[in-house]
């Protein structure tokens, strides 16, 4: 637990009870109790509460009528989905960071890449947390608000599942070395090719999705 151990309290509550519903411990449909949840973590309601909130955002619980807070159902294929239109964005935001690129916004896409490195020997949930850093500053460098709010929304709401990949087998390392190769490109100008391999990098057809789904089962020893 302890490459976790910086992480804000709220946001670890959040991770836990996402981590339970994407190894199916809370399987699609099942009512979460405030009462029980907390009581299951050891904190309050209060805390209990936000951390729905925050998983209702990213489409992982649904409040229904006179049933309150249940977990969603996300299938295989609409995950995909999500993933493709992620991909869509984020090169777009690349090509114009590439454009656009100011001293202001070009420090703080390297200094996140920096973070990135110094989180590698962390664990894949520290590195996460530097790699969420990493490509918001790239949405920002695109100087385009509605695609920033539009990125944003779509990457929290992807977020257990990008999480997740980074649990794959190497997967951290390859992240990394993707970044750097984004970064050079963004920083030289290059807007089709920065486009290009962001895209690459958040794809998740083929292989890579086929990791993803393997991975679900291995969370429950984490």
């Amino acid at each position: 637990m302890t490459e976790t151990s910086t992480i804000p309290p709220g946001v670890r509550l959040r991770d836990l009870i996402e981590q339970a519903i994407l190894t199916g411990d809370f399987p699609p449909g099942e009512k979460l109790e405030e009462v029980a949840l907390a009581q299951r973590f050891g904190v309050s309601r209060t805390p209990v509460r936000e951390a729905l909130h925050q998983l209702s955002a990213a489409g992982l619980v649904e409040s229904r009528p006179r049933r309150g807070a249940v977990v969603a159902t996300i299938t295989p294929e609409r995950l995909i989905e999500m993933f493709e239109v992620m991909a869509e964005l984020e090169a777009f935001a690349a090509k114009l960071a590439a454009r656009r690129l100011t001293p202001e916004t070009e420090a703080a896409i390297v200094e996140a890449h920096r973070a990135c490195k110094a989180a590698l020997s962390q664990g894949p949930d520290a590195y996460y947390y530097e790699n969420e850093r990493f490509h918001f500053a790239i949405y920002q460098a695109s100087r385009n608000g509605f695609l920033i709010e539009q990125a944003t929304a779509l990457h929290r709401r992807l977020k257990p599942y990008r999480r997740l990949q980074l649990r794959v087998r190497n997967r951290v390392a390859a992240s990394f070395d993707e970044h750097g190769a984004i970064v050079d490109a963004i920083r030289s100008g290059k807007a089709k090719k920065a486009a290009t391999l962001i895209r690459e990098h958040i794809s998740v057809q083929g292989e890579r999705f086929a990791d993803l789904m393997a991975s679900l089962p291995s969370l429950k020893a984490g």
